[in-house]
């Protein structure tokens, strides 16, 4: 879907296909218990044909991630910098995903920047996970911009609509509204015409999970020690063998090494400094990242087409 959004000439088209792109970055989230909790410095490089993707936890308290993707043959680049804050509500937690995506059609001098959703987390009466909140997107070039609203049901669950998403694309000069938007990110959104009446389905969510693949280790040797893969290989066997009190001590050494890390570092008095981005911070303005490599090189790890 990510190279939909460059092939179109009309403007208009290219940032319905950047909506859609971004409502199929949602999954449905599980709800349990995480027993993978990042590390400072744990990457993650993939790649899907000519998209090369690389992440770095560049911050553990309080947790940060950064993105930085690039698809040189479509001239499409993405920078990413999160922070997630949880708000803690007694018989539930809602996670607010601070910081902004920045989708870039480099060909077509735009860029498209937007928010994520919150992650709710409810413990009663039923647990389960689920994305609510508002999220902007925002062309200043184009001078568009769209509004969703991502809705879940009640506490209760007796009213509103499980992972439902509404909202609009407007002219940001004139607040003119062009497509009114409907529907449910686990399934289908359509789009209705303004001018026409006519809707068309903008974003099939069948279509995008029945494409992914299981990742493949490519080139072992290329592999990072600080890849999520190898940080946690030992704890994802115990679990995939269901073995849980070795995955137990698998996850305390992994935590107790990076104490230990910790602490020789603030013996020597060092700072740790990311590798793969410049961060900058501050209290008006959050957290910023930008990517030291203009271009993301090929991934050890690939995610197959077919």
């Amino acid at each position: 879907m990510l190279r939909r959004c460059n092939q179109a000439d009309n403007s208009l088209d290219r940032f319905m296909s950047v909506v859609a792109w971004s409502i199929s970055t949602l999954r449905p989230p599980i709800f349990g218990v995480a027993p993978y909790n990042p590390i400072l410095g744990e990457t993650h490089h993939v790649s899907r044909a000519t998209l090369n993707v690389l992440l770095e936890q560049i911050s553990h308290h309080p947790p940060v991630s950064a993105l930085h993707a690039t698809d040189e043959e479509h001239n499409i680049e993405l920078i990413w910098c999160h922070q997630c804050v949880p708000n803690f509500n007694g018989a539930w937690v809602e996670t607010e995903v601070r910081g902004k995506r920045q989708l870039k059609l480099l060909s077509r001098g735009e860029t498209y920047e937007m928010n994520s959703p919150n992650l709710l987390i409810k413990f009663l009466p039923l647990p389960g996970v689920d994305w609510a909140g508002n999220v902007t997107i925002r062309c200043k070039e184009n001078g568009l911009e769209a509004e969703l609203r991502f809705g879940t049901k009640s506490f209760f669950g007796l009213r509103g609509s499980h992972r439902s998403v509404k909202g609009k694309v407007y002219e940001t000069a004139t607040r003119r509204t062009l497509f009114q938007l409907n529907g449910h990110w686990d399934r289908t959104v359509t789009a209705k015409d303004n001018n026409s009446g006519k809707s068309r389905v903008i974003y099939n969510a069948e279509e995008v999970f029945s494409g992914l693949k299981t990742p493949v280790v490519k080139d072992l040797k290329g592999v990072r020690s600080t890849e999520s893969a190898a940080v946690w290989s030992e704890l994802s066997e115990a679990i995939m063998s269901q073995n849980w009190e070795k995955a137990k001590e698998a996850k305390n050494a992994v935590e107790e090494k990076q104490r230990e890390v910790l602490r020789e570092r603030e013996l020597k008095g060092t700072t740790w400094v990311p590798q793969n981005f410049s961060v900058t911070y501050t209290k008006d303005g959050g957290w910023e990242c930008s990517p030291i490599q203009q271009w993301v090189p090929p991934a050890p790890i690939v995610l197959p087409l077919s």
